[in-house]
């Protein structure tokens, strides 16, 4: 990581140093959750104050566990944290979001800005596929494309990376502007555009505009040229500037990419289209009306970075299907199972590990982790940090899978209690058994090619074929717009008896403590107990 020293930082967000007896030689790490914490050393916390939560109220939490630098607003009582460097600046959000385009000004690497009401997500993961042979991708982690989300994205650029893809969401005017500062795409993508965050905006004109200010330093712009409205905006928008250029597709005769023919079968969509007379014929595994769209974004940017025909048609047939969230499942003798195996890399290991943390229905951890590709950094390096990283989040076994783990073993088993490596999948799964597993929480983490489904499927409890599944995030979000319509000094008390109303009492529990609910109530003494013990 490349880390900056705190007075280069204090400049770039125009803050005020209140240096302390000891302060850290340099930054690598932002946070402005207190909750996913892994580096302290080297972290900068930013105490952000939004709705009822004052990040002020988590520095001395946050100081006992080691953090010594620290961005506020408020300034504080400097005798009470010794140690401690504090920024201070008029606002916290403000200066992280001038970090990150201090930071991003460091890079002159082509960067990717896609937005739109749907899809951004897809067609980033899909890109980082299908470009990842080509390129050192560094790219937003899941869905991290809001005002907080996009500064911690491009915090993770640094100079061995190749190739920036990153999201950008808004849901009010004003918003955009701000994230393109951080941002500065070279490339934008402008997926669709449909009633998400409608609420925020008079029209759809008005959002159109709103979400085109991303591309505003862009050399191309690729969009769908069929979507009327938003042709007619681009248009509008940038009909006096030299950039962005278009780069369109769609059955249009007018379009860059023309989609010449198109074919559903039960399984697959087969796609012929044109540009410049070259034909492109390919496939993707998927017949629904999004993904046909959000594939034709992805060959536009393709063909944009010159891959040849041939490979785009053998890249696409193989286009995965994403789980957009990670997914929580009961597993053989009473464990638990976050499948995870569609991708492997640093920043979404990071997330799924601040995942498997919120789980403490059982006291065991365990990680089964596959190599990982092009992280820009050298081998010892990057299992270093993985290693510290597993020690923070206190795994207690790892099971490596791969060549590269493997022959990191030796700094990986000091992190952990107790470790194996195993050289392929097909041997794991030959020496496979049962009893490898009971009583704790297992996250699989594996780069595609290690096909790690297989051993989600060899740890899933199968009972019955009838699923009811929750999704904790709605469940997050709906906790969240209650507590943003109470006082902050109203406390929040959540029924979680008989099994959580059916949704499960040791996932949902876990979820409202980690968003810090004040109680927990049941109906009976011993639905508590079970609780408890959990």
């Amino acid at each position: 990581m490349q880390g900056y020293a705190p007075h280069i930082i204090a400049q770039w967000i125009e803050g005020r140093l209140l240096p302390g007896q000891r302060q850290p030689s340099r930054i690598d790490h932002i946070l402005f959750d207190s909750r996913k914490l892994s580096f302290p050393d080297t972290t900068l916390f930013f105490a952000i104050t939004a709705g009822r939560r004052n990040g002020h109220e988590y520095i001395s939490e946050l100081y006992n566990r080691g953090v010594r630098a620290f961005a506020v607003s408020e300034e504080p009582v400097t005798e009470n944290f010794p140690e401690a460097l504090f920024i201070v600046v008029l606002n916290t959000l403000d200066a992280l979001q001038m970090l990150a385009a201090n930071h991003r000004r460091q890079f002159d690497y082509p960067v990717i800005g896609i937005t739109g009401s749907n899809g951004k997500t897809v067609v980033k993961e899909w890109l980082n596929f299908l470009l990842s042979p080509d390129f050192s991708i560094v790219r937003s982690p899941k869905s991290y494309n809001s005002q907080l989300g996009v500064p911690l994205s491009i915090w993770q650029m640094e100079t061995d990376d190749q190739l920036g893809i990153f999201e950008a969401g808004i849901s009010q005017p004003g918003e955009m502007v701000r994230l393109e500062k951080i941002i500065k795409p070279t490339l934008g993508i402008f997926t669709n555009i449909g009633e998400a965050h409608s609420e925020g905006f008079s029209s759809q004109e008005e959002k159109i505009r709103e979400k085109c200010t991303l591309f505003s330093s862009c050399q191309t712009l690729i969009y769908c040229k069929d979507h009327e409205e938003i042709d007619m905006q681009i248009q509008k928008i940038f009909s006096r500037e030299n950039h962005p250029k278009p780069f369109t597709w769609g059955k249009s005769t007018e379009a860059d990419v023309q989609i010449r023919e198109m074919n559903k079968t039960l399984e697959v969509t087969k796609i012929d289209a044109s540009y410049n007379g070259r034909v492109y014929s390919f496939q993707i595994p998927f017949t629904d009306a999004a993904s046909f769209e959000n594939s034709m974004h992805c060959l536009a940017a393709m063909i944009y970075f010159s891959v040849s025909a041939n490979v785009i048609a053998e890249r696409m047939q193989q286009l995965p299907p994403l789980a957009m969230r990670l997914e929580l499942k009961e597993a053989i003798n009473r464990c638990s199972l976050i499948n995870d195996s569609y991708n492997a890399d640093w920043s979404s290991l990071q997330l799924a590990l601040d995942f498997l943390a919120q789980q403490q229905q059982h006291s065991k951890r365990t990680v089964i982790l596959s190599d990982i590709f092009q992280s820009g950094k050298g081998d010892p390096s990057l299992y270093g940090d993985i290693a510290q990283l597993l020690q923070q989040k206190k795994i207690h076994r790892l099971i490596g899978i791969g060549p590269a783990i493997s022959a990191n073993m030796n700094q990986l088993e000091t992190a952990v209690g107790e470790s194996v490596f195993y050289p392929a999948t097909d041997v794991f799964l030959e020496q496979f058994h049962p009893s490898m597993f009971r009583d704790e929480t297992i996250l699989i983490k594996g780069s595609r090619s290690f096909e790690f489904e297989r051993i989600a499927q060899l740890l899933e409890h199968k009972i019955h074929q009838t699923v009811l599944e929750i999704n904790l995030g709605s469940v997050t979000h709906n906790l969240k717009q209650y507590q943003q319509v109470l006082s902050p000094k109203t406390k929040l008390m959540a029924m979680v008896k008989a099994f959580s109303y059916g949704a499960g009492s040791f996932e949902i529990a876990n979820l409202l403590q980690f968003h810090q609910v004040d109680y927990l109530a049941v109906a009976y003494t011993d639905e508590g107990v079970d609780l408890r013990k959990a």
